[in-house]
């Protein structure tokens, strides 16, 4: 007994001294905080070559990270003071159990214990608080590197796809639920063409390597190609929208969505029957492209195939069966006759028509869940997305497992690889636009607010890697597009 009370009054005084300790450090750190910033002051009046918002900016910055830092050496100290109470208990504890003293070995091992524990909350403590910096860090960097440019509104319901000219002139398509399909000037945001040949939601849009031709896919199970021609309209100052105030991250309400006066669509040129109809589906259509060349079209389907026609005649060449479930979408190869076909049987698969007289395929697994896209990149290379939060990175030479995995905190939707750069745009289910790099390594979130960016799940995003103003495009169901400026030198410096 008199061992237990000397314990605990021990126990008592430490945790006193520790509380005075801390309100002492609390005190001081108040007084601190209370004097004038004569640093600060000095460094504004020193001579620099960067804007005064630039350095107004990283003066705030690095005001955060040390205040963060401040207060994690006072955890460090309070949780070290921590350590040291709990070595003495345990040493007084030590030297009276039952008459007996404990062993040198064993006082050590449980002193040992409690500091590994302590030791384990510091970490956790510490990287909460370094991750809550870089994160803030981060958004500040992706405002400077990612802009909103334009935004396109004219469509009456969610876009599914988005997709960029490939001849002059440059201009932009999206594909919609509304059962229409849009063409828009990139610079002004103008609707140059509508149309309206489809009697069921309007899946995917893909444009002609060469021609002004457009070919859609379509839930009325058919895939239609029409031509059109436009003539772009004078380009106005763009209004800068890049500057938001407020915190990056805003919860919006899925009503809080582009209000659209009348039909911004109603005074542009309407096209409504197609060049050519590709039927012999059985189920919803769910993506179309071009092989290259563009003498031929793969679409795929909610009926488990995808079919391969010649877009001349509207004849069926091959039907691509094989998979267990729905199929989601369909690539091509920019140079090679190679066809990827992605489904809800959570594998994708590789098709080659390079040599005439044999078709082989390929089947990769590796995602528990739907893989919503599979897209080519340079070499041989295949980027996949999926509902089971990853994105995988394929060698076509080795099938057997990925070469590079992405773990995310959502489903990822179409996604689009900029091949000059090889960086990767992943749309997600939360609205988030995040881009990382074909080994794995993030590099930036697009900006999102109360007045910014997506209010609902984005869908489908396309790089214009040649565009002076707009290279990279995303769509969701809040029925708009957005036309993005990425700073691609500046992201990859910060990489």
């Amino acid at each position: 007994m008199p061992t237990e009370s000397g314990s605990c009054s021990a126990a008592r005084q430490a945790k006193q001294k520790r509380k005075s300790h801390s309100l002492s450090i609390r005190r001081t750190n108040s007084s601190e905080q209370e004097r004038p910033g004569l640093p600060r002051e000095m460094l504004e009046g020193q001579d620099s070559k960067l804007p005064s918002s630039v350095r107004s900016t990283l003066l705030e910055l690095f005001g955060q990270i040390e205040r963060e830092f401040e207060n994690l050496y006072i955890e460090n100290l309070e949780l070290r003071r921590e350590i040291e109470t709990l070595n003495e208990r345990l040493a007084a504890e030590g030297q009276a159990v039952d008459g007996a003293e404990l062993s040198k070995g064993q006082l050590k091992t449980k002193a040992s214990h409690s500091t590994s524990q302590l030791s384990q909350k510091l970490k956790t403590t510490y990287k909460a608080s370094t991750s809550k910096i870089v994160s803030s860090f981060k958004t500040t960097t992706s405002r400077a590197v990612c802009q909103l440019v334009k935004e396109y509104i004219g469509h009456r319901d969610g876009i599914w796809d988005v997709s960029v000219a490939r001849t002059q002139p440059v201009v932009l398509g999206t594909a919609s639920a509304d059962h229409t399909a849009l063409l828009w000037s990139i610079e002004t945001g103008r609707c140059l063409v509508k149309y309206t040949g489809h009697v069921g939601s309007v899946n995917s849009i893909k444009f002609h390597p060469s021609e002004q031709l457009a070919l859609t896919a379509s839930g009325d199970q058919t895939a239609h190609v029409w031509r059109y021609a436009v003539q772009l309209p004078t380009p106005q100052p763009v209004a800068d929208t890049s500057q938001v105030g407020g915190e990056d991250e805003v919860e919006c309400s899925d009503k809080d969505e582009p209000d659209v006066d009348g039909d911004v669509s109603s005074d542009c040129p309407t096209i409504r029957a197609p060049l050519t109809s590709l039927k012999s589906h059985q189920g919803v259509v769910m993506a179309a492209d071009w092989l290259v060349g563009g003498k031929q079209a793969v679409t795929a389907s909610w009926d488990r195939t995808a079919n391969l026609y010649d877009v001349e005649t509207a004849e069926l060449v091959h039907s691509l069966t094989g998979h267990d479930q729905e199929l989601t979408h369909c690539c091509t190869h920019p140079t090679q006759r190679l066809v990827v076909t992605s489904s809800r049987d959570t594998t994708f698969r590789l098709w080659d028509f390079r040599d005439p007289s044999i078709h082989s395929v390929n089947v990769f697994q590796g995602h528990t869940d739907t893989v919503t896209s599979a897209v080519f990149t340079v070499g041989d290379n295949v980027v996949s997305g999926s509902d089971d939060r990853t994105v995988k990175v394929w060698d076509l030479k080795n099938m057997r497992s990925p070469i590079a995995t992405i773990r995310t905190d959502s489903a990822i939707n179409r996604i689009n690889v900029c091949v000059g750069q090889k960086i990767i745009a992943l749309p997600h289910d939360n609205r988030q636009v995040r881009l990382f790099d074909m080994s794995g390594v993030r590099l930036a979130r697009l900006p999102r607010s109360s007045r910014q960016g997506h209010r609902r799940m984005v869908c489908c995003s396309a790089w214009s890697e040649d565009h002076p103003v707009c290279n990279l495009f995303t769509c969701g169901f809040d029925r708009q597009a957005i036309g993005w400026n990425i700073n691609i030198p500046a992201l990859l410096q910060e990489k």
